[in-house]
């Protein structure tokens, strides 16, 4: 059987993909969620000319020559103005923030001044525009300042707030149902029999689903029993994708495939040329996108990463990120098969800066360790010759 590449996998699971709606979210539950539309300023910012610093507001040609005595004629502290007009020989005392008085064009700041009582005088000369902010230096009002497709963190977040929204648009987050199987499973804090592990696959997705935009919702730990998975498979109604997690090879419990094809899945591929992670099954019920991963739990990592963040990024509506790079291998490392390997591997950087990737020596896929401690994987293509320390590859980073 001639095992499927990891593009042409990719492509086909990407293929008719659309982005998710739109959902209009306040300012304060924005963080972390992808923009559905360009967003435009709806003031200027500053909205008028600034003080940027503490001091006096005058003319800039009353101080040609110094030290000159001013009358000061009021105060404008910041989130009030001076109303009046600065003339000839005047000065208003100002506070950052506060918008520069009409007749004013420049800040003398108060270390370069002396008070006395009504009167100030300059010590220091300050041309025209010196410590002032004009109206309109960050943003105008009706500039596109944040993009469609932009995954907003805090600085994007502060962004929207100055240009005065309270709510923004953004991609409904795609709903991602994960159904962990196998009768050897138990949950975390349980009490596993001898014959028994840990469920940890569905609390990595789901915790992966989350750092990518998407709302994971856990069916639990299903049996290995048809009834048992098709109940599961009717919890998974409305969501945009469903990941499985085990029993996707073909052993005699291994019913995953065909609970998914008589619940009405229709099967586009299963078997793909990677490693970890080759049983992996993709098809479509009605709307929803089914992603099949094996049950190790680094193999179902794997293919969260080169599978379902794509797909989370185009229902997101935006680019997917570059997370590829090149480095140069640790290690020797041998010849690869027809499969392309993820290696998993520590990566850190040479005297000149370059990126050093090391692959473990163990490459176990049930090894959470080894992935947890890992900083990206060392893609080797199908057939790559054996490669000696310091030669070039292709990695993946993880901690993106």
């Amino acid at each position: 059987m001639t095992l499927l590449p990891v593009a042409d996998a990719k492509s086909r699971i990407l293929a008719g993909v659309a982005p998710t709606g739109l959902d209009q979210v306040a300012l304060d539950a924005a963080h972390g969620r992808v923009l559905a539309q360009d967003v435009t300023a709806r003031i200027n910012q500053p909205p008028f000319d600034a003080s940027a610093m503490d001091g006096y507001a005058v003319r800039a040609g009353d101080i040609c020559t110094v030290p000159v005595d001013l009358t000061v004629i009021g105060d404008a502290p910041a989130g009030s103005s001076y109303d009046g007009v600065v003339g000839k020989g005047q000065a208003v005392r100002i506070f950052t923030g506060a918008p520069v008085p009409e007749g004013a064009d420049t800040i003398v700041i108060q270390e370069n001044t002396v008070t006395q009582g009504a009167v100030v005088t300059v010590l220091e000369t300050a041309s025209s525009g010196r410590f002032v902010r004009p109206c309109g230096l960050d943003f105008k009002h009706g500039e596109v300042l944040l993009q469609k497709g932009k995954r907003l963190g805090s600085r994007e977040v502060a962004l929207a707030a100055a240009m005065n929204h309270p709510a923004l648009p953004v991609h409904r987050k795609p709903v991602v149902a994960i159904l962990p199987t196998g009768d050897e499973l138990v949950v975390p804090g349980g009490a596993p029999r001898p014959e028994q592990i840990i469920s940890s696959n569905n609390y990595g997705i789901a915790a992966f689903v989350r750092q990518f935009g998407g709302e994971p919702l856990d069916l639990g730990v299903t049996g290995d029993s048809k009834q048992a998975l098709q109940h599961a498979l009717e919890r998974a109604a409305g969501a945009d994708i469903l990941v499985t997690l085990g029993g996707a090879s073909v052993g005699a419990h291994d019913l995953v495939q065909q609970a998914l094809v008589d619940f009405g899945m229709t099967l586009d591929f299963w078997k793909i040329a990677m490693r970890p992670g080759k049983p992996l099954i993709f098809g479509r019920l009605g709307d929803m996108r089914v992603l099949g991963f094996p049950g190790n739990p680094v193999s179902a990592f794997v293919c969260a990463a080169v599978f379902l963040r794509p797909l989370l990024d185009v229902m997101l509506g935006r680019a997917e990120d570059e997370t590829t790079l090149k480095a140069k291998l640790g290690v020797r490392v041998d010849a690869n098969d027809e499969r392309q390997d993820y290696q998993r591997a520590t990566l850190g950087r040479d005297d000149a800066g370059c990126y050093i990737a090391t692959p473990f020596t163990k490459q176990d896929s049930s090894m959470l360790r080894t992935l947890a401690q890992a900083q990206c994987m060392v893609v080797r293509p199908p057939h790559d010759p054996s490669r000696k320390a310091g030669d070039f590859v292709e990695i993946l980073l993880l901690d993106f």
